[in-house]
């Protein structure tokens, strides 16, 4: 009967205050998604959406968020009636502690990956965009460049250090999955990105394979050059509409076909991993396509 009665009681100025914990602590999380909606429905830039209001304030408003909780936890604790007041701040540190423990964990992975936007199964020959795609990067304010032989900015070194300067493709080669280095894929940044060798699938069908794997995915489709062998599609994100460029280049290779594909980011300097993810996704279903 006393727990019952406890539970009834206003806790006052000190429920009031849990509240408040609480109100912050949801709203902490909220405005992740505020600075990526607001960045995707052009509010305001990518700069600022990202690099100020999600990296710059969120984890302190988070960090404010988790301290406020603890102190409602305290004052809940001092008389009774407590439990009113200590299952809200109860509520607000959960809250808070799972945000604010995802942000630690996706800073983690920032930095386990290399600073790169811009990977591909073939640099010996690369992938180069066509002319409409180029106007496409141009007309959204593309900021990174396509280049045959790239290297990782050396701002790049006060986060990654002695990765400013190199070439990307001997950053992405490091961080590649080796059978010989690492027991698993899982224990490498990055997957193992190889040109696809299909001995038995001709060109035409790695072609089609190809095409159709793009469209599935409901990327934007700019080139489809059935003669060229070019595919080129724009990926783009659901919360901040960053946008990423596919390229697929179709070669025959004897009675089969071989198919390359590059993946760029149009601005940022890491992509925490999602290029070179696309790409080894991407070549895994063309490949089960033709299989």
């Amino acid at each position: 009967m006393a727990d019952m009665n406890d539970a009834s009681q206003d806790a006052g100025w000190r429920g009031k205050f849990a509240g408040f914990a609480l109100g912050l602590s949801i709203f902490s999380v909220l405005w992740f998604a505020i600075a990526a909606l607001g960045t995707k429905l052009g509010l305001w830039g990518w700069q600022f959406g990202l690099g100020k209001m999600t990296i710059g304030w969120g984890p302190m408003l988070l960090m404010a968020g988790l301290g406020i909780s603890l102190i409602a936890i305290v004052i809940a604790l001092i008389k009774a009636p407590r439990k009113q007041a200590l299952m809200l701040a109860l509520g607000a540190l959960l809250i808070s502690s799972l945000a604010f423990g995802r942000v630690i964990a996706f800073k983690g992975q920032a930095e386990r990956l290399p600073p790169l936007h811009d990977v591909q199964t073939d640099w010996a020959n690369p992938i180069m965009p066509s002319e409409a795609l180029l106007a496409d990067r141009t007309s959204t304010g593309a900021l990174n460049p396509v280049e045959a032989a790239p290297v990782v900015p050396e701002a790049a070194d006060a986060r990654w250090p002695g990765t400013g300067g190199r070439l990307v493709s001997e950053v992405q080669e490091e961080a590649e999955f080796d059978p010989a280095k690492q027991s698993s894929p899982k224990n490498a940044p990055y997957p193992m990105l190889e040109t696809l060798v299909e001995p038995a699938a001709s060109y035409d069908m790695a072609y089609e394979a190809a095409l159709e794997a793009v469209k599935a995915r409901g990327w934007k489709v700019v080139t489809d050059d059935v003669q060229s062998g070019s595919i080129e599609a724009t990926v783009s994100s659901f919360w901040f509409d960053f946008k990423d460029d596919v390229m697929i280049r179709v070669m025959p290779e004897g009675e089969g076909s071989r198919i390359d594909v590059r993946s760029i980011s149009r601005v940022g300097l890491s992509d925490l991993g999602a290029n070179s993810k696309r790409v080894s996704d991407l070549l895994n279903e063309i490949q089960t396509r033709l299989n």
